[in-house]
């Protein structure tokens, strides 16, 4: 479909819209789900179980491994010896094998001793290609699959999911299945922080991570996921002798940080397709002079928005919350970058850390001061939509308690599991949903046509619901 049919289409929704409901702020869903513990899916069953073989690769992930898309990092682990951090790889219509060549880290977490973690970057890849690749020696090799994506430019159709908060619960495990089922067919997953809560059990027991790993592998071996460093992910436990904060993480999840001119893995940005994404960490330093802040004063006015129109930003702590859980714990940061979103029109930004759902309309609060004592939200066309996604399943459950009244930037909010699908269809348009995961897998319980703030600076607070 060209340009203008993508725009005849936005345009029907909204005359439908017009009609059938207008979300003006202030909807909170009617949807009840049933209060009931979240559980630990029991470590014996099939999602846990390591691969046959002696010395398998293990905990198989890919993420974007450079800053435009022709690169991926793949990571794994091996239980019983190094092995070998060789990748082969192939595209689909190649029967010549390439070699990558990686590296091996291991770390002690207290009591814990880390298989040996191998990450390797494949680079130059072609764009808009299915690759086979290989990891392990001898009889426990095994083989996986991922497709670069197409060339950055304006026009780039791409379609992200979104999922945060995971853990490994069985409600995990229903966002993680509702999200592969889903017909919209994400084929790269933001993830926003809090991996495998490995911190909520005895002494952080790292075996958790693990058992993470493995769990996620299904879809983390396949498709990118672009990584998000959440709370959970600190493992700050000084009781124990551990002082090093994201320890597990950083061994883990590599992250190609240095490629935008980073210097540490919890900020970072990749292009993809149509889309900038920038990604920033709620536990670093933040403020002025640090180097996070100084990183992203000089990465914003590098977004060139005539490429990759979509500008999307990531994060654990969201901004605006009306929840009574972790209320006001991402004002600080929003009091330092606000300005600087709204300046640069940021599209969208997706955060989670509160266990449930929250869209906002688009608003900001940068005009106040403790002057002149304006400190409410109001409606902005520059501003991005805010969004709450830490719905994931996890041992903690979900957050049920709302603050009363709902406030007016809040559009629609809601205490379920689940997961969002970022559907980009030109440099205008893209389509939002969120499924709750006790619906059917084409069920939108939460919808809206985003219209881009740099081309296309109209108002996009309505929703087909």
């Amino acid at each position: 479909m060209g340009l203008l049919g993508f725009c005849d289409l936005a345009l029907l929704g909204l005359l439908l819209n017009a009609v059938v409901t207008f979300c003006n702020g202030g909807t909170t869903s009617a949807f009840v789900r049933p209060v009931e513990k979240t559980v630990d899916m029991p470590l014996h069953i099939d999602v846990f179980q390591a691969p046959p073989g002696y010395n398998a690769p293990q905990q198989v992930h890919i993420t974007q491994g450079d800053h435009v898309g022709k690169g991926v990092i793949v990571s794994w682990v091996t239980m019983d010896e190094p092995g070998s951090s060789t990748v082969l790889y192939w595209s689909e219509n190649s029967k010549l094998k390439n070699k990558a060549m990686g590296t091996t880290v291991t770390y002690k977490y207290y009591n814990y001793t880390s298989g040996y973690i191998h990450h390797c970057t494949i680079k130059n890849l072609k764009f808009n290609t299915k690759y086979y690749y290989e990891v392990g020696v001898g009889q426990s090799t095994r083989t996986f699959w991922f497709t670069t994506p197409p060339a950055v430019g304006p026009d780039v159709p791409y379609t992200f999911g979104l999922i945060g908060d995971l853990g490994q619960t069985y409600d995990s495990n229903k966002t993680l299945t509702h999200y592969e089922l889903n017909p919209s067919k994400g084929k790269t997953v933001l993830f926003v922080g809090d991996l495998s809560y490995a911190d909520h059990y005895p002494n952080h027991d790292n075996e958790r991570w693990d058992t993470w790993g493995r769990f996620v592998e299904r879809n983390t071996a396949y498709q990118p996921w672009i990584w998000t460093a959440g709370n959970h992910e600190l493992d700050f436990a000084p009781e124990i002798g551990e002082t090093e904060p994201f320890k597990p993480y950083t061994h883990r999840y590599y992250v190609p940080y240095k490629a935008s001119g980073s210097t540490a893995p919890f900020w970072y940005s990749i292009k993809r397709a149509s889309a900038y994404i920038i990604v920033l960490s709620s536990y670093s330093a933040y403020g002025k002079y640090t180097p996070q802040n100084q990183w992203l004063e000089a990465e914003l006015p590098k977004v060139n928005r005539k490429e990759t129109p979509w500008l999307i930003v990531l994060m654990h702590s969201p901004w605006y919350n009306s929840y009574n859980y972790h209320y006001m714990e991402g004002e600080t940061m929003r009091v330092m970058y606000e300005p600087w979103f709204v300046q640069y029109k940021v599209d969208v930004v997706f955060a989670g850390h509160v266990h449930a759902y929250e869209r906002s309309e688009r608003v900001s609060n940068v005009a106040y001061n403790i002057v002149n004592g304006v400190c409410a939200p109001v409606r902005d066309l520059s501003a991005p939509v805010y969004i709450t996604i830490g719905d994931g399943g996890n041992i903690e459950g979900l957050a049920t308690d709302m603050t009363e009244p709902q406030p007016k930037y809040s559009a629609f909010r809601e205490a379920s599991f689940g997961h969002a699908i970022f559907d980009i269809k030109n440099r205008t348009h893209a389509y939002y949903s969120w499924h709750r995961n006790q619906d059917g897998y084409a069920v939108e319980a939460d919808s809206l046509w985003f219209f881009n703030r740099y081309w296309h600076p109209v108002d996009d607070s309505t929703s087909v619901q």
